[in-house]
């Protein structure tokens, strides 16, 4: 019998892809006792309880069947009102809206229906893991512009501008940042918006941590004028503002011909999103705001603290206005981020992120997430003290 060949079997786009930074780290804490974790990016909070039973009565009702491909109308057309009364952003529920697998999905979905073989796509870094690797399995070439601690890892639209080739199909932007934390002023948008439009790029915009902001206001990239509205897609979620992360439910808006192309490919890999999971998430738009602003609230206060401990133990760290990490620089220890997150760990058992495993800009830092208790915090404040007498 012929002996099963294990070389090439794995196309050489799925064989290159870097294993997740993230990941590692947590492997690693999963086998030790006595860790706080600084790293993954999850609320503690469990799913504000009127949205459970939202989810719970989904399935008494019998609610167990598939969906619609773009999802159940009411969601969608929930979807379109919130949108439109937070940011003045006009919807179609009909034919520009999809109910996606968690912002995951959509991201998946809008790159692999608007990207041919080669095709570039500008992704400002530190950025989330998933977005480079994205559009390889789409075919096409991640094209990474670093963002810069001095500029408060905005990025700089003049850097977008030297990235352009005529190879370039479009701009990802993703802000509030994973893992910085970090904003972007309307004004900054509006320039990367000009640049876009000079050049025909069409925008990716996750916008999946929008109602967590502090002491700034959210600009959705869309809302910047009917123009730019019309190239971009819009990808949002329920897993961080409503700690829904386990329910799996997201959706994408755009322009009726790129969402009816993520319907094309959503039909065939997925069907419909969770019924479950839509149910729950409609009423998280209904009622939900009440839950969004008492944990925004609560994170802001552990944003504070940790911040302030961080930059009080010479791991300077700029103010995050998003989200619910810090980017604290640690070159004050003396080591690289890799050897600082791996001796942290193995010494004080605090995990953290390198902030290399989220690309170029990240070296020389790390991830600290406060999505978790204020208790918690402190005693890896704690610890971390003990760590930097011995380092810093």
């Amino acid at each position: 019998m012929q002996e099963i060949s294990t070389v090439n079997r794995l196309s050489k786009r799925v064989a290159g892809l870097k294993p997740s930074g993230i990941r590692k780290f947590f492997d690693i804490a999963a086998t030790m006792k006595d860790v706080i974790s600084l790293g993954i990016g999850e609320p503690d909070f469990t799913t504000p309880k009127p949205i459970l039973d939202a989810g719970i009565r989904s399935l008494q009702n019998g609610e167990t069947h598939y969906t619609s491909n773009w999802g159940k109308m009411e969601l969608r057309q929930a979807i379109a009102d919130n949108l439109k009364r937070l940011y003045q952003v006009k919807y179609n529920p009909a034919d520009q809206i999809i109910a996606t697998v968690g912002g995951s999905e959509a991201l998946y979905l809008s790159f692999t229906a608007i990207l041919d073989p080669g095709d570039e796509v500008i992704i400002p870094t530190p950025c989330f893991v998933s977005y480079q690797a994205e559009v390889i399995m789409a075919g096409g070439v991640a094209v990474e512009v670093p963002c810069r601690e001095e500029n408060q890892f905005m990025v700089d639209p003049a850097d977008i501008r030297k990235a352009i080739t005529p190879r370039t199909k479009a701009l990802f932007f993703g802000f509030p940042n994973n893992p910085t934390g970090a904003v972007v002023t309307r004004e900054v948008m509006l320039e990367i918006a000009a640049i876009a439009e000079e050049n025909d790029l069409i925008v990716v915009s996750d916008e999946l941590y929008d109602r967590l902001v502090y002491d700034f206001e959210h600009v959705c990239f869309p809302s910047l004028g009917e123009n730019i509205k019309n190239r971009t897609i819009l990808i949002g979620g329920f897993s961080k503002d409503y700690a829904m992360t386990g329910w799996r439910i997201g959706y994408a808006c755009g322009p009726t011909d790129l969402i009816q192309g993520l319907v094309r490919i959503h039909q065939y890999t997925i069907m419909s999103a969770p019924t479950t999971a839509q149910d729950a998430a409609l009423a998280a738009l209904l009622i939900g705001d009440p839950h969004v602003e008492e944990m925004r609230v609560e994170y802001d206060r552990r944003r504070k603290l940790l911040v302030g401990g961080l930059n009080r133990l010479g791991l300077t760290t700029f103010e995050p206005r998003g989200a619910f990490y810090a980017f604290p620089n640690i070159r004050a220890s003396g080591m690289d981020d890799e050897t600082f997150c791996q001796k942290l760990l193995e010494e004080e058992h605090v995990a953290v992120v390198p902030g290399s495993s989220f690309g170029p800009g990240g070296e020389g830092f790390a991830r600290a997430c406060y999505a978790t208790s204020y208790e918690k915090i402190e005693e890896a404040l704690r610890r971390m003290e003990r760590f930097m007498s011995r380092h810093g």
